[in-house]
């Protein structure tokens, strides 16, 4: 009961500080030209929440969950469109096919580590099974992703368990969102720093929609770090082949929302425009990099219902191809700021093997910026 306790205040006091830390746009660095949401976080799309579950014990486990749910009633019986882009695939995506095939997801997406992803599908299963209204279902197909902890975690020990996903989705909620070592970024690394959980938003104004972008990252990936136009691998001595071009590997989960209504042939279109943003931070998607991008609406008139008669049309009004633009730009602008904001909020980390990785300098950044 003490190790749990122990374990239990660890978990709250990590939680505590990542939504404590100072984001880059608080210290005036910004990101592209549009605005963001009131939060700057996926969050700031109407419906969608986001739960994490942080494990943290002895001196070798780092390692979580992290819940995305488009919108919090029944997802399998009100499914959203959505769509997944694969910028390099050296890494694993549960689920992918479905999407790709029928357009849609129909589960909470669930980011953990890459030994987990089976728990990942059970604990998406069992729950989604428990739902009123799910009783006959004898079908689901989970969207689990993952980047490599192993590093900082013991990950041949899979400790991520069914019961700890489905805390994770129990858990989601809308408003502010814990950043850094939590959830699905508890034990990862980013560009030679301390990677983890980051998000953003961006709010278009009314004239091109008023439509919100939001975006969460997973970020455990490698290249020459850039941050504002900063070379801050280079000024660090941190980029591939300084250190060994293994360092470059790794992978990044994105997954990108909107309220705009967009079909999946669109949302396909947003998440392509996701490994923009993963680029203009310096991301090179490596060859040994699992880089995955999830995209889904919630717009309600979008929704695709379980049962349906049938022969019945189906009618929905959704963006042209010329209207997307705006969109574009925010899915690359949103998921920039969210990678860098991964890195400012994560704190140094010593795990599996007495293996530490420092956090990112952020107060020789900062001045770099300024004075660029």
């Amino acid at each position: 009961m003490k190790h749990f306790a122990s374990t239990f205040l660890l978990i709250l006091i990590v939680m505590t500080t990542s939504l404590a830390q100072t984001r880059p746009r608080e210290a005036a660095v910004h990101f592209g030209i549009l605005p963001t949401g009131s939060l700057n976080a996926i969050t700031d799309v109407p419906g969608v929440k986001v739960g994490h579950f942080t494990k943290i014990q002895g001196e070798n486990i780092r390692t979580g969950v992290t819940a995305i749910l488009p919108h919090g009633g029944n997802i399998f019986q009100q499914k959203v469109p959505a769509a997944v882009y694969v910028g390099n695939g050296f890494g694993k995506l549960a689920g992918t096919t479905q999407v790709m095939e029928l357009g849609n997801i129909e589960t909470p997406i669930i980011l953990t580590n890459t030994l987990s992803v089976a728990a990942g599908i059970e604990g998406v299963v069992k729950y989604s099974l428990s739902q009123a209204g799910n009783e006959n279902v004898q079908s689901v197909n989970a969207v689990v992703g993952e980047t490599n902890d192993g590093y900082l975690n013991d990950i041949r020990g899979m400790h991520i368990s069914s019961d700890e996903v489905i805390k994770a989705i129990q858990s989601a909620a809308s408003g502010a969102i814990a950043e850094g070592n939590v959830g699905a970024g508890t034990g990862t690394v980013c560009f030679g720093w301390k990677g983890g959980i980051g998000t953003s938003s961006r709010k278009l104004p009314e004239s091109l929609g008023g439509y919100t972008v939001g975006v969460i990252v997973q970020t455990n990936f490698g290249g020459n770090l850039q941050i504002a136009g900063v070379p801050v691998g280079e000024k660090l001595g941190k980029y591939p082949f300084k250190d060994a071009l293994e360092k470059s590997d790794g992978s990044c989960m994105i997954v990108v929302a909107t309220d705009a209504p967009v079909l999946d042939r669109n949302l396909e279109r947003m998440a392509k425009r996701a490994m923009m943003g993963l680029a203009k931070t310096g991301g090179i998607a490596s060859n040994g990099s699992g880089d995955y991008v999830i995209a889904f609406s919630t717009a309600e008139g979008l929704r695709i219902p379980y049962s349906m008669p049938s022969g019945k049309l189906e009618e929905a009004a959704y963006l042209r191809n010329d209207d997307m633009t705006p969109l574009f730009m925010a899915v690359i602008e949103a998921t920039e700021e969210a990678i860098i904001n991964s890195l400012f909020a994560a704190e140094s980390m010593k795990g599996k093997d007495q293996h530490q990785v420092e956090k990112l300098p952020v107060g020789q950044v900062l001045e770099w910026v300024k004075n660029k």
